[in-house]
């Protein structure tokens, strides 16, 4: 009778449970060590939450969602989660290491443990100089990483359904973007193989008064910014941009910043582009030769070099001749290696 008892209390028990509503809400909390800034931001298209981070590196918050893929960020370094109501998750995180020490514990920890597992197998396949293939060596390998992270998402049989769907949706977006990146890099080098002659710029208006010409700098080397004022990844290069026209004063290279800023960004006024142009430069002391293209994206040199999506930098040899179409940014390293060979 006492086990008849403890069987029917049992079967109480799940009952009582599982009539209790299901929480419509995440309840999302953790730990950051060496966090980036004091807010941690959670967003999607549609959706923004912004969590506080306290001294201590702890977060604690709700969020009500629509179940499916969001991004995390700490500063500027993200990470894919995904959430669902009714979830309790939590987070620790290091942003020294950031990706390799993302773990996450509770309800639902095993859908998001499995995204930052994902993260880290495409990191190590999609870690290499796509560029420097053929497109037929491009098409080869982007096939086999799509077979290879589409086969590690399928035997994972235990996930959400949504989370599985997805996951296929961003691999093909991914794959598809990184093939139109890195293919037309592979066709810019194709059209501009190194040695060839460069196209040229003819008296575009500079910053410090006249005008300037590509064949004004022959005999030096010349690293082409193309850039516009409103461009954030352009403005983020102008510190390293700076430091290494410091550092190499004394070298036979000519820092050229080109402005494709047009009249439909600044109110459908050229004058107001080029107000705007001048009062960056300006306030922003940038040294180097400031040029500004006279007809924006539709500039001769900005389309005889495919330019579609800036910044873009362009490295040319002191005879006028193509070193690359796409060289690195001052931020990449690989720019002063490359320097360090030709000067």
């Amino acid at each position: 009778m006492k086990r008849m008892l403890i069987l029917f209390a049992a079967i109480a028990m799940v009952a009582c449970q599982e009539e209790q509503p299901r929480k419509e809400y995440v309840t999302f909390s953790g730990t950051i060590t060496n966090p980036s800034s004091d807010s941690l931001l959670v967003e999607k298209r549609g959706f923004k939450k912004v969590i506080a981070v306290k001294a201590d590196g702890t977060f604690s918050d709700t969020l009500k969602v629509e179940p499916g893929m969001y991004y995390i960020y700490d500063g500027s370094e993200s990470s894919s989660i995904f959430l669902k109501n009714g979830y309790d998750l939590t987070l620790t995180l290091d942003t020294k290491e950031f990706d390799e020490s993302i773990k996450y514990t509770g309800e639902g920890a095993q859908n998001n443990n499995f995204l930052a597992q994902k993260a880290l197998k495409e990191e190590k396949l999609f870690d290499r100089d796509f560029d420097t293939l053929n497109r037929a060596g491009l098409d080869k390998a982007m096939a086999d990483a799509s077979a290879e992270i589409s086969s590690y998402i399928n035997s994972q049989t235990e996930l959400d359904s949504i989370l599985i769907t997805e996951s296929h949706k961003m691999l093909e977006g991914t794959i598809k973007g990184m093939t139109n990146y890195y293919g037309g890099i592979i066709a810019l080098h194709e059209a501009f193989p190194e040695g060839t002659p460069s196209p040229t710029f003819e008296d575009y208006e500079n910053f410090k008064g006249g005008t300037t010409s590509l064949s004004d700098l022959k005999g030096k080397y010349v690293y082409v910014d193309v850039w516009a004022t409103w461009c954030a990844p352009c403005k983020a290069e102008i510190p390293y941009l700076k430091k290494l026209e410091t550092d190499m004063h004394d070298k036979d290279i000519a820092f050229v910043s080109m402005s494709i800023d047009d009249d439909r960004s600044h109110k459908g006024s050229w004058d107001q582009a080029k107000e705007d142009w001048k009062a960056m430069v300006a306030d922003k002391q940038l040294s180097g030769v400031q040029i500004m293209a006279p007809k924006g994206w539709k500039s001769q040199f900005v389309q005889d070099y495919k330019i579609n999506g800036i910044p873009r930098f362009i490295l040319i040899d002191p005879d006028g001749n193509v070193v690359t179409p796409n060289a690195p940014r001052p931020s990449d390293p690989e720019l002063r290696a490359m320097f360090a060979k030709l000067l």
